[in-house]
């Protein structure tokens, strides 16, 4: 059976109050091996809805963080529940964090959470998934002062000052440059694409994507948002991900079934998982 993953959903949203084991069985059903869920600490609902789903599903993992769309509520007790959450077996990442321009957030609030949550992944030796709109030479100079020399995630052996490691996170939802993507994979990420990468306006992105090595690619649904064609317009759920999926193989001149196997394993090896 083709083996398929979803490296960023909120199945802890409203969304999928009504189906929500209907939605995973679905996904199970599409050949998804792995689904990434994240979970936002400043609702322990959502944290608490995540950890259970992970805990009834074998193919659930999560992750768990402050986007910058809520760091103005950040508080201290968020980010110890951030520490202790991460002892959970299929915690793999913090995530996600980062910085959005697009928005008018204080830029200044979201700097000092991102960073600080940067640190806390750094002591608990765990990768970062990242969301960045509009904000790509900030977020880069963040991460190479503040992430560069830690080892993380599939290479926690000490590294030298000079080796950046070699899974530092995931670039979630990617819409930066070709620069961007390679600058940062040089810096241990893998670049993750959405349903947006389906859309008739994203040749540029597609472009992107052409031009990333495949060993370093993963695809995501962000659900419920951005829903691939010929889904858009609807919620999106982790089953969509095939449509994002054969786009992306169709830009590598390869088959559905080959590049999902392929994005399972980048998966598998940037968490250590035996997948």
């Amino acid at each position: 059976m083709a083996q398929f993953l979803d490296s960023h959903a909120h199945l802890d949203a409203a969304d999928f109050d009504a189906d929500r084991d209907a939605v995973i069985a679905r996904a199970r059903d599409a050949g998804l091996r792995c689904v990434l869920l994240i979970a936002d600490v400043t609702r322990p609902e959502s944290v608490k809805r995540v950890r259970e789903m992970a805990d009834l599903h074998d193919e659930i993992y999560w992750a768990a963080g402050i986007d910058p769309h809520q760091s103005e509520k950040a508080r201290d007790e968020n980010f110890e529940m951030l520490t202790t959450v991460a002892e959970h077996p299929k915690f793999l990442a913090v995530g996600e964090i980062g910085l959005d321009y697009f928005y008018d957030y204080p830029r200044d609030v979201q700097t000092r959470v991102f960073v600080r949550q940067i640190e806390i992944a750094c002591e608990l030796r765990r990768p970062i998934i990242i969301h960045c709109r509009d904000a790509w030479a900030d977020l880069r100079r963040i991460v190479r002062e503040h992430f560069l020399n830690e080892p993380r995630g599939a290479d926690r052996a000490a590294v030298s000052e000079a080796t950046p490691p070699a899974a530092a996170g995931i670039l979630h939802c990617f819409t930066g440059s070709l620069e961007d993507a390679q600058d940062l994979i040089e810096l241990g990420f893998y670049v993750s694409f959405a349903g947006n990468l389906t859309y008739k306006k994203s040749e540029d992105l597609r472009e992107v994507a052409r031009s990333l090595p495949a060993d370093r690619l993963l695809v995501e649904t962000d659900s419920p948002y951005l829903a691939p064609l010929p889904h858009r317009g609807r919620r999106n759920e982790p089953a969509f991900v095939r449509e994002t999926t054969r786009q992306l193989a169709a830009l590598h001149g390869v088959d559905e079934a080959s590049l999902g196997r392929q994005l399972v394993n980048n998966f598998a090896g940037l968490f250590g998982l035996p997948l």
